[in-house]
Order: C-alpha cells, then structure tokens, then sequence
C-alpha cells in the first residue's frame, strides 16, 4: 500500500471509531439518570452516617448540562471501545508477519482484560476510599461534593488501576525482547515490592491506604506471575 492508501485506511477507521463513540455517547445521554444514580451509589451509601445529604452540590448554571455532556462522553466511550480496539487491530494487523500476530492477539487480549479488571477493583475499593476521604477529616465536617471533581476522582481510579494492572503485560513484553530475563526479576524481587507499593501510593488519585493495597496487592501478585508466563513462552 501507498502512503495515500495507508492514510485512506486509516481515515476510514478513525471515522468507523467516531460514528461508535457517538451513538454510544447517545446511549449514555439518554441513560444519563441511570448511570448517574449508579456511580453515586457509593457516596449514598455514606450518606445516613456522614453526609448531609445524597447528593451532588452544584454551583455553576452550565455545571448540569457539561456533567451531562461528560457522562455521555465517557459512556460512549466505553461501549464503543471493543468497536475501537477491532478498529485499531484491522490497521495494524496487515503489516504483521504470521509470528508477530501470533504474539499480538494474546498481548491485545490480555491487556483489555487487566485493562477492565483493574476497573472492577477501582470499583470496588472507591467505596472504602471515599468512606476514608471522608472521615479523615474529622466529625465536625460536612461533605459536599460537586459533580465535576466527584466524577473526576471516579474516572481517575479507574484509569489508575487499568493502567498500572497492564504491568505483566509490560513485564513479559520485556522477557520476550530479551531486554530483562526472568531470572533477573526473580533476583530483584525485594527491590520490586518496594518499588511497586512506592508507585502505587504515587499512582493512586485518592491517596488512600486502602487503594494504596488494593492496587499494590495485585501488582505483587502480577510480578510473580510474568515471570512464571514469561518462562513458558520463552520454552
């Protein structure tokens, strides 16, 4: 293919991703109330203890309406995101020899895997964040959140924990370039687990202990378990 043809094929595929990021963008503007309701679940659940109210305090005329349009953004981006992925693979995937997309479906797959998994966890350790952010504190403050800074802190720790559970992919990417060997790692295993929890109290938006082990945690786990995959590829 010419250059002109590679960027036809690559306009192609961009309008392709679009077209799907808007009509879900529209599936999220008409669900809006519904996922609204599910992301304050957590703040809610506080809300007979330590809150003063469940809701979200807004002091903006426009704040509604962008909250409105950003939900519906990151909802569309979400339900369009295994269309973008296939998108992004037909690119790629004709200048792969038959060795490396043997290697690149694997990689691809697990990587959206970890990516989503580390979403799940974000989910379910927000709660004990939040409920911690709170009572931290001190009983003689009232929480209210607004919209735009509360959403921010949920979007925050889901990319936070998708991005850092992509570390055995990154790790056994290495084995498999032979830039480090898995004997190396098991070596700086000490060294590692330092490192790792140091990059998590870094890493994680809320700064709290408990994202702080939930995050770390798994990526200790992930470190003993790329160099056990790492070693069966290589054979």
């Amino acid at each position: 293919m010419s250059v002109v043809e590679h960027l036809t094929e690559l306009r192609y595929r961009l309008i392709v991703s679009m077209i799907a990021i808007a009509l879900g963008g529209v599936v999220g503007f008409l669900l809006y109330d519904t996922i609204l309701d599910f992301l304050l679940e957590p703040y809610c659940k506080l809300n007979t203890q330590k809150l003063a109210q469940c809701g979200l305090l807004t002091q903006d005329p426009l704040e509604p309406f962008l909250i409105r349009l950003k939900v519906s953004a990151w909802t569309g981006i979400a339900i369009a995101s295994p269309v973008v992925f296939f998108q992004i693979w037909r690119f790629v995937t004709p200048g792969l020899n038959p060795n490396e997309k043997r290697y690149a479906i694997p990689f691809v797959a697990s990587s959206v895997l970890l990516f989503g998994l580390g979403g799940v966890v974000a989910w379910l350790t927000f709660p004990r964040a939040l409920d911690f952010l709170i009572s931290v504190g001190g009983d003689n403050l009232v929480a209210f959140f607004s919209p735009s800074k509360y959403l921010r802190l949920i979007i925050l720790m889901f990319v936070a924990f998708g991005v850092a559970f992509e570390f055995p992919v990154l790790l056994v990417f290495l084995q498999l370039a032979r830039v480090i060997t898995s004997k190396q790692l098991m070596g700086w295993w000490r060294g590692a687990v330092v490192l790792i929890f140091a990059s998590a109290a870094v890493i994680t938006p809320s700064q709290d202990p408990y994202s702080l082990l939930f995050m770390a945690g798994p990526m200790c786990v992930f470190y003993v378990l790329s160099i056990v995959v790492g070693r069966l590829l290589k054979r």
